[in-house]
């Protein structure tokens, strides 16, 4: 197969790209992303006809947030769009024409960073994606691990706190409610309305109350040596690097990749992932370490997966 296009439906965007064999991205469309589930699937399919123009295009891959069959054809739940049971692949194939695959977005940026960045030189390899949520994907003997029903991966909502904090899924003490980009906003709250005098570059960089911290202002805070900024990663990293020593005891891989926009803070994230990760393996001290590597592919991962796992067929 030759050009294939990768398609993320993000919250306010849905971007498609004509991706080569060797993963580079010749160009791209992007359209807003409409309201309604069925407008969605226009969105995706001008698209693709915007990213097209002047390629010969052989199939299409999406990446959906949410729970994909096994077939990679239907969108059996999707939490942030009014999908259940939505027959993605056969609605947009009808309208553009191409045959189309359906992955989930976490396992699409997965196969990306395996395929085309960090991951390349492994055979094993597990991502996370600390965003918004956690998410990720599972990678063992060069193969996408989706499991018998294509829901596997789904680490975010491993329940690490008995009857902990209420998540989003509905279940209580899920990882992704204490490793994640809103438990950063959380914890740097809670620790400036503690100690204010401790986070004072981070209280200016946003309205000058606790409220007003986002999580960029955390970021820009930490870099600058805020306290309780510093104190906030140090809290994600902690979390995270306990739940990767967790799927060590499970998947045993030679790498951990760990993306999404909580590790584009590079080594003031991923240094201390690592020394939790370290402290938490079991064995640790007589056993081989995975290594704990930083995403290369940033946003375009899952774009470029997608249209990588059009290709495999």
């Amino acid at each position: 197969m030759g050009l294939t296009i990768g398609v993320d439906i993000g919250g306010t965007k849905i971007a498609a790209g004509v991706v080569d064999e060797e993963g580079r991205i010749l160009s791209t469309h992007k359209v807003p992303t409409p309201p309604t589930a069925e407008g969605i699937v226009d969105a995706i399919a001008a698209a693709v006809s915007g990213a097209s123009e002047g390629h010969q295009i052989d199939a299409v891959g999406i990446g959906a947030a949410g729970y994909v069959d096994d077939k990679r054809a239907t969108v059996l739940f999707a939490p942030n769009i009014n999908w259940r049971h939505e027959p993605l692949k056969d609605k947009v194939e009808q309208r553009v024409g191409l045959p189309v695959v359906v992955e989930n977005d976490a396992n699409a940026a997965a196969w990306g960073e395996y395929r085309f960045g960090a991951g390349q030189g492994h055979d094993d390899v597990i991502c996370i994606t600390l965003g918004t949520g956690l998410g990720g994907g599972i990678i063992i003997g060069n193969k996408l691990r989706r499991g018998r029903f294509g829901v596997a991966a789904e680490f975010g909502h491993i329940r690490v706190v008995p009857d902990g904090l209420l998540c989003g899924c509905g279940s209580q003490g899920c990882w992704e409610q204490y490793a994640s980009g809103r438990a950063l906003v959380r914890y740097a709250k809670q620790r400036a309305n503690a100690t204010p005098e401790n986070a004072t570059i981070l209280l200016s960089l946003g309205d000058g109350t606790v409220d007003g911290i986002e999580g960029k202002h955390i970021s820009q805070a930490a870099r600058q040596g805020d306290p309780v900024a510093v104190d906030s990663f140090r809290e994600l990293a902690r979390w995270a690097g306990a739940g990767l020593a967790d799927l060590a005891s499970l998947f045993d891989p030679s790498a951990f990749i760990v993306g999404g926009g909580v590790s584009d803070e590079g080594e003031l994230v991923l240094d201390p992932i690592r020394k939790s990760f370290r402290r938490w393996l079991i064995g640790g001290e007589w056993r081989p370490h995975a290594q704990v590597l930083a995403a290369q592919l940033g946003g375009k991962a899952g774009l470029v997966g997608a249209a990588d796992l059009a290709r495999q067929g």
